[in-house]
């Protein structure tokens, strides 16, 4: 884990044994245990709603081209509004009343 072997770690027991002392040392190491299994906890807590945000990002670029349709279709309204004002003003200019065309926002009336 952190590169400790065994003479390692039994020389850092006996120093705890002498610091703490024999009485508390299992008082001690079992708080040490529940303090390293929560950090462990948040550890893939955080790990896990980070794989959820890159596979949600993931999703996203993958609909992206479905945007890019909603970009071309408001692209050809706009162009299709762009030639009904040019046609209207075309035909002031030829002294005839412009024609209107009813929008998606405006009902034709029988």
């Amino acid at each position: 884990m952190f590169g400790i072997g065994l003479p390692e770690l039994i020389i850092i027991l006996i120093v705890a044994l002498l610091v703490v002392g024999p009485a508390k040392l299992p008082e001690v190491a079992r708080s040490v245990g529940k303090t390293l299994g929560e950090f462990r906890r948040m550890a893939d807590d955080v790990k896990e709603t980070i794989e959820q945000e890159m596979a949600k990002e993931d999703e996203e670029k993958k609909e992206e081209p479905s945007g890019e349709k909603e970009e071309k279709k408001a692209g050809e309204e706009a162009a299709l509004e762009e030639r009904e004002k040019t046609a209207g003003e075309e035909e002031q200019q030829a002294g005839e009343e412009p024609k209107k065309s009813a929008g998606p926002d405006e009902q034709k009336t029988v």
